[in-house]
């Protein structure tokens, strides 16, 4: 059994939408004067390798407190749609409840310039696709699933699919199918949250 870490770093280099406030790190007590070190973090529920609730495109949706542990641990379908700017693919072998991930390996430039416009995004023939198999969770090594207007998010979002942003280390999975343990920091009534997310290979 292998344990990989499927989560970007967060620091003052994580990309960031312009549009978004920039992160901070700020250290505000000293081991040599406090007797210890602590720091005051501020960023955006989006930075970084995180989690979509249906609030972040929804009103009125389900926030990421709604769900237990349970929806975000399970069993992963990993597929390969490297090379493909707007995405799909064959679901053979997924089944509902499922947690689907996408590899693309756009998550292998993260701190390449182009990172958000160069951004593959998924077709509206991939999207209905899973919408029908009711899979539990979508999740993709890249920044967004869709552009504006976002109507991919909210076909899954409202169908209760949510969406996993920003993973890395996909090319490091050799299994089509591994369990997955999705880990969002436990924000209450949130749109989204900073995941560690962990892939665990039999």
């Amino acid at each position: 059994m292998r344990i990989i870490d499927l989560t970007m770093p967060v620091g003052t280099q994580t990309p960031r939408f312009l549009s978004d406030p920039e992160p901070t790190f700020k250290q505000i007590a000293f081991i040599d004067k406090e007797g210890w070190n602590s720091h005051l973090i501020s960023f955006h529920t989006h930075l970084g390798t995180h989690i979509d609730a249906p609030y972040h495109m929804l009103a009125g949706g389900r926030m990421t407190s709604d769900y237990p542990i349970e929806k975000l641990v399970g069993s992963a379908v990993l597929i390969d749609v490297r090379g493909q700017k707007e995405i799909d693919a064959d679901l053979k072998g997924v089944e509902a409840g499922d947690i689907v991930i996408l590899r693309t390996d756009h998550s292998l430039k993260y701190s390449a310039s182009d990172y958000f416009s160069a951004t593959p995004v998924v077709s509206q023939n991939l999207a209905e696709k899973i919408a029908q198999k009711k899979v539990s969770l979508v999740g993709i090594d890249a920044y967004t699933m869709d552009l504006s207007p976002f109507e991919i998010h909210k076909k899954w979002l409202s169908r209760d699919i949510l969406i996993l942003e920003n993973l890395i280390n996909l090319d490091r999975i050799k299994a089509e199918r591994f369990n997955i343990f999705i880990l969002p920091l436990k924000l209450e009534k949130m749109d989204g949250a900073p995941c560690r997310v962990i892939a665990q290979i039999p």
